[in-house]
């Protein structure tokens, strides 16, 4: 416990050198939010795959591989798809259109290009942001505290709190810049820990070959990933749902400033390289590591534990405590970005630009400080009343899927089709986002648990087509 502990706040020294070194880039806007669009491809590739993954990654997803098997791999298969698609049809013309229009946030972007007088397309980008962004701050809070919990015994309620301190305060102190380089020094330690688990995991059970014998004496269906297609609607269904699950990619904020916060397209062309790899790398060392947990630990009542679980059971303390370290770099590589993106709506979209605030860039940045404090203590308040047991694989699925769906679309609609109107953009992020939310309420369990993203997807894509068509410029 003494030496976990000891590695845990030789992370957190590093982390707070880190948001020191950065707080000299924070009194802008276009610095406290996007580093001054300044940085390299390594950093941009590392902190696109952390912040894209999440507390998600090594909870959520080796959970998903204790609990359904090969079936998981599918994730991986779309994530893949979407990654790749990600970056191939919007990171280099969303970067241009950024700097053409001196745009810091999103909704910067959505409204350059239109006469948006009402302010009807950032008002509904904030609103949008604004409630997703508190579930899914809120389920990696959550995810701090199981991380807690399963590693040292802590209580959740205590992790959740001591987890929003560290990140809060790093965040407050070096904004985007101190963020992104953090995410480089926890991508690069999620690398290290989803190779050396799976691989030591596996040992532990006694090679490939007894691990896979021994699940398939548990369920011939658990290690095979084409089992799902077993004829029936709902297994194709399932397969398509999971192979869906990279979609968002293409419309998520906090992935596509990442875009924006590169020095050039050439540094985001070096990027894609990197972020591919070490994505698939995470990915499949994540589902793979659960799947082994399963053979080695059959009766976790949590699949969500399995991670902590492996690295307590199976690594000395001074790499359990590394372990720790790691689980909770994927939960604040993504809370940081989360806090700053909501902070940026706040501050920038709404103060700014929609109330047309006088006041300074100095002044405005130290408002997106308090306000990322706020923001914060909303989504630790939520975290300690949530069911404890509450899977984050599938909560954060729900918040990623709203915001990929309400600004994909309308993202590709603006990079590719000049016709696209402010109003099919607004039409679009309606669409995408109520739809999501009322599949999941309404229809989701009524059609074996079609991934909401889908349907969003498609009824953003045709309100944006449409309703511009018809109020064409």
């Amino acid at each position: 416990m003494t030496v976990t502990v000891a590695v845990l706040v030789g992370y957190l020294a590093t982390l707070a050198a880190l948001a020191i070194w950065s707080r000299k880039e924070t009194h802008t806007l276009k610095g406290f939010y996007l580093a001054g669009k300044k940085l390299p491809y390594w950093v941009v590739a590392f902190s696109a795959n952390a912040t894209g993954e999440s507390g998600w990654l090594l909870l959520g997803l080796t959970g998903m591989g204790y609990a359904v098997g090969a079936q998981a791999y599918w994730v991986i298969v779309g994530e893949m798809i979407g990654i790749a698609a990600s970056w191939g049809f919007i990171s280099r013309k969303l970067k241009r259109l950024s700097d053409e229009t001196d745009s810091i946030t999103l909704p910067d972007v959505l409204a350059a290009n239109f006469d948006d007088r009402w302010h009807l397309i950032r008002g509904v980008a904030v609103a949008i942001i604004a409630v997703m962004v508190t579930t899914y701050v809120s389920a990696q809070m959550v995810a701090t505290g199981k991380a807690f919990s399963g590693f040292v015994g802590l209580d959740y309620r205590a992790g959740v709190i001591i987890g929003a301190v560290i990140i809060i305060g790093y965040t407050f102190v070096g904004g985007y810049k101190a963020v992104s380089y953090t995410d480089v020094v926890q991508g690069v330690l999620m690398l290290a820990g989803l190779i050396a688990v799976p691989l030591v995991a596996i040992s532990a059970a006694g090679g490939l070959d007894r691990m896979a014998a021994t699940l398939h004496a548990y369920d011939p269906a658990f290690v095979d990933m084409f089992a799902v297609l077993d004829g029936s609607t709902a297994g194709l269904v399932t397969a398509v749902s999971f192979a869906a699950i990279g979609l968002p990619f293409l419309g998520v904020p906090q992935m596509l400033i990442r875009y924006m916060s590169a020095r050039d397209e050439m540094e985001l062309k070096k990027a894609r390289i990197v972020s591919i790899v070490v994505l698939f790398i995470f990915l499949f060392g994540a589902v793979t590591a659960g799947i082994a947990g399963r053979a080695l630990f059959p009766g976790l009542e949590d699949s969500e534990q399995v991670f902590p679980t492996l690295a307590s059971e199976l690594f000395p303390p001074l790499l359990t405590g590394v372990l720790l370290v790691i689980v909770l770099s994927a939960i604040m590589s993504t809370v940081d970005s989360l806090l700053l993106l909501a902070s940026s709506s706040i501050v920038r979209d709404t103060m700014q630009k929609m109330l047309g605030s006088p006041q300074s860039d100095a002044t405005l940045s130290g408002y997106g400080k308090a306000v990322t404090v706020i923001i914060g203590v909303i989504g630790v308040f939520v975290a300690v009343y949530m069911a404890e047991n509450k899977l984050i694989f599938w909560f954060v699925l729900f918040s990623w899927s709203g915001l990929g769906a309400a600004f994909g679309p309308v993202v590709l609609a603006l990079l590719y089709d000049k016709r696209t109107t402010g109003a099919g953009v607004v039409a679009g992020m309606l669409g995408g986002f109520l739809t999501s939310v009322v599949w999941v309420q309404y229809f989701k369990a009524g059609v074996h648990g079609l991934y909401e993203a889908i349907p969003g997807f498609a009824v953003a894509t045709v309100a944006t087509v449409v309703v511009s068509r018809f109020t064409g410029r």
